[in-house]
Order: structure tokens, then sequence, then C-alpha cells
């Protein structure tokens, strides 16, 4: 049978509000769980400000630069709790919050993730791009068995308690790569980050990579849209 999920899009919106909106249904499906009732599954789909996100895992160190010239470029700074390392979030970049029961999918965290970059690699697909994953690493890579090539798309850090999970994956889309610059993305000194538009050489439109997104999210975890809780 086929399960239901209920889609967001939050648009562009503060980190921190959308930390928010993650934890109220997070704290909303467990509650239902717990009671032996049924909350609809949910992807968030948005775009944030420019943020920097430490895992409780990172390594603050791999911040290279001081807060008065984080401020300079008008960006925030979250440690949090995900897993992994340091990445970027920003305008242009397509950030899915996926907060779903793995239980009722019956998938493992581990094998959770694997979908997750399965979405992403038919995703990038659709636009011509070959993703891969990289050995030792999460997220979807371009050439990243090519010494010196490989190149990271799309950073994957996630949460999951009582099954339940949180944060999720940041696909480089139109995203201004220069912010890249000041931090080792997810600790990597040695590979490079990229996006749709600087593979193609031309910027996509959003709306129609957030529409792939939901799509292949469906497809790869057998899902339906539930339209009665599709929410903008």
């Amino acid at each position: 049978m086929k399960k239901e999920l209920s889609y967001i899009n939050l648009g562009l919106i503060d980190y921190k509000e959308a930390w928010d909106r993650q934890q109220e249904l997070f704290d909303r499906i467990v509650e239902r769980k717990l009671s032996g009732g049924n909350a609809s599954d949910t992807l968030i789909l948005c775009e944030h400000q420019h943020v920097y996100t430490l895992g409780k895992s990172g390594h603050s160190a791999n911040l290279l630069i001081t807060d008065d010239f984080l401020s300079s470029i008008g960006a925030s700074y979250y440690k949090i709790d995900r897993g992994g390392d340091i990445t970027y979030h920003g305008p242009g970049q397509i950030i899915g919050y996926p907060i779903i029961d793995l239980e009722k999918f019956g998938v493992s965290l581990k094998d959770y993730i694997r979908l997750v970059e399965d979405v992403i690699i038919q995703t990038i697909a659709h636009f011509g791009l070959v993703g891969d994953r990289l050995e030792g690493a999460t997220g979807v890579w371009l050439d990243p068995l090519k010494q010196g090539k490989a190149r990271k798309i799309c950073a994957i850090g996630v949460k999951a308690s009582r099954f339940i999970t949180m944060h999720g994956f940041a696909l480089n889309v139109n995203t201004n790569m220069d912010y890249f610059s000041y931090i080792n993305p997810c600790g990597f000194i040695d590979k490079g980050v990229t996006s749709l538009e600087k593979e193609l050489g031309t910027s996509l439109n959003m709306d129609e990579v957030r529409s792939v997104i939901v799509e292949k999210f469906l497809k790869v975890f057998d899902a339906t849209l539930n339209k009665n809780l599709e929410a903008k």
C-alpha cells in the first residue's frame, strides 16, 4: 500500500523559523504515534537566507571566518543536532526537510539516507547530470572516482528520534558558490562543490526543480501526495 505524504513549500525563509516549523511537525507526529494515532508524513521544501550550520559531530574550525566577517557577508551561524559537519544554505539552493516515520516506510536510517540520495540522483538526471555516491561520505557527487574532480552537488544531514526524521538535504541549483569558500564544506579540504547552474552553464527555474524533487521523492518512497494536507 502506498504511503501518503503532504508537501509544504515555505519559500525563502529564515533558518530558525524553518527549524521551529520542523520541530512543530516532528512533535506532532511523535505525539500521535505514541498515542496510537496517525499523522501525515511531510516533505518541506524551502530556501534560506545566507546561513552556515554545523552538525553535532562537526568541527567549528571548518568555519574559516570570524564573527565580524560573517556579519559583513550577511550570514548567520547555527550549531544544530543533525549528523555531518558544516555546510552552507542560501538563496538559489533547495532545502528539503522530510519529516517522516521510518517505521511506516519500513526502512532503516541508513537505507533512508540512500533513498534520499536516490531522489537527488534522479532529480539531477532529469536535467542531464549523472550523480553518484562517494564511499564514506553522504550526499550526491559528480565524478566521485576521478582524481581531483569529485564535487558535491547535494549535502545530506539528518536526525532521527523514535524513527521520525528531521533535517535533510540541500541541493545547489542557482546557488552563489562564493559562500562555500568560507568553510571546509562537510569537513572536506580536498573536494569541491558545484551546482546545477555551474554544471549546465545556465540558471534554472526553481519551481521546475522543486516539482521534479517532489515527483522523484514520491516515486522513490512509493508514496502519494495527500492533497488535503498540502500547504503553501
